[in-house]
């Protein structure tokens, strides 16, 4: 106990160190192109920038789909060549980022579009970084600020509405053979443009809507609980919060709303703006280890995870949650606080419940869990701005919930 005790100290001592700091860092903002049709600007944007080879980085299932066509086409008609890498894989590793590397190189690519999911953002961002930056390897790249040289020209063109990457200062990395991911943060990998087209995203499977936009619905509440947010970040992430209460059940129900497509893409930016300027916490922490270890896929792991974190910390950020409540129209200011945070993370279990999110991980093993709590703190702690501090045993208990084989009755 007097070991944790001391612990919690040193990890909020580190906490009041680094806000101070972190609010120095000016994140640049992407210069954006935004609504219904927005895509059929870019080529005039990339020729603007005097590229004229550029490497479109995405995946098998979006090529298949064929989502990536009609830019395509108006990049011929502009006369800007361009390569496609569709190897991209979920959770990028760096032998997938070598390879996006040695396509761009061949091709003599002077320019990177970056369209698709996280996976492709993450990979993209990479691969600019690899190549921009040749004398230095993945791996020496892992954590804060490693990345000395600015990439090339990056475009990046999300179809999901749910990682934000297109705002943000990080790209997560697989590392199979260790099983775990981990980070990539630098401002030099923030992409200078963002379009955000709504009708991209008109096609998506309904579980992948709703995993999605509960995975901006995390960042978004992860930036707003924690240490580490400001005025800019918290009305960010109240904005984002907002609109995915109000419509992302709606869309998951009907994928061809437009109106509320553009909202929820809108929604999983602003919360990408608070998050990479506030940083997030434990559902992410978990999920990023549950992702590495079982290829969970990172939206659906948040989704599982968000009830159980905010339970745990929900004494400590009450008064936070209960602001959510209201600015979702789940009550008033005349409320109990403690009375509307409960209703807030009821209103979360609600919501994967009528999504089909399921409560538990299937591939979850006992066996796993203490090194799974293990890489989740390592991870969290002290970096995470977190409302409560967990340690190796809370962990473990909270993992347990998860396990397929525990009826979690609190869902």
């Amino acid at each position: 106990m007097m070991k944790w005790t001391l612990q919690k100290t040193l990890y909020r001592t580190a906490h009041a160190v680094t806000k101070p700091l972190l609010n120095l860092v000016k994140v640049p903002v992407p210069e954006l192109l935004s609504g219904p049709g927005s895509v059929a600007q870019l080529p005039e944007l990339i020729s603007n920038n005097g590229l004229q080879h550029v490497l479109l980085v995405t995946d098998a299932g979006i090529t298949s789909l064929g989502l990536a066509n009609g830019l395509l086409q108006a990049l011929e008609k502009a006369g800007i060549s361009c390569t496609v890498f569709d190897g991209v894989k979920p959770n990028p590793t760096i032998e997938n980022i070598e390879s996006g590397v040695q396509v761009y190189q061949s091709n003599r690519c002077d320019g990177i579009i970056a369209f698709g999911g996280g996976s492709p953002m993450d990979c993209a961002k990479m691969i600019g970084a690899r190549v921009s930056n040749p004398g230095k390897s993945v791996m020496k790249m892992r954590g804060a600020f490693k990345i000395s040289k600015s990439l090339p020209p990056l475009f990046a063109v999300p179809t999901t509405a749910g990682t934000g990457s297109e705002c943000t200062i990080a790209a997560v990395v697989s590392d199979p053979q260790a099983q775990e991911k981990f980070a990539v943060t630098s401002l030099k990998i923030v992409p200078p443009y963002a379009v955000l087209d709504p009708e991209l995203m008109l096609g998506l499977p309904p579980h992948i809507t709703a995993s999605t936009g509960m995975d901006a619905l995390t960042h978004a509440i992860e930036a707003y609980i924690g240490g580490f947010g400001t005025s800019f970040t918290d009305d960010y992430a109240e904005k984002a919060v907002k609109i995915i209460l109000e419509d992302l059940e709606t869309v998951y129900l009907d994928g061809s709303d437009l109106e509320r497509r553009n909202n929820l893409a809108q929604a999983s930016y602003f919360a990408g703006l608070a998050f990479t300027r506030a940083l997030i916490g434990y559902v992410h922490a978990i999920a990023h280890n549950l992702g590495g270890m079982y290829g969970v896929p990172h939206g659906l792991a948040n989704a599982i995870v968000l009830p159980h974190i905010l339970d745990f910390s929900r004494a400590d950020c009450e008064h936070k949650l209960a602001r959510l409540a209201v600015i979702g129209g789940l009550g008033d200011t005349s409320e109990p606080t403690a009375d509307l945070s409960m209703r807030f993370i009821e209103k979360i279990r609600d919501m994967n419940r009528n999504m089909d999110i399921p409560t538990t991980v299937a591939p979850l093993l006992e066996k796993d869990i203490s090194q799974l709590a293990q890489r989740a703190l390592k991870e969290g702690n002290p970096d995470y701005p977190v409302p409560t501090l967990m340690n190796q045993q809370q962990c473990e208990v909270l993992l347990r919930k998860l396990l397929p084989s525990v009826e979690n009755t609190a869902g």
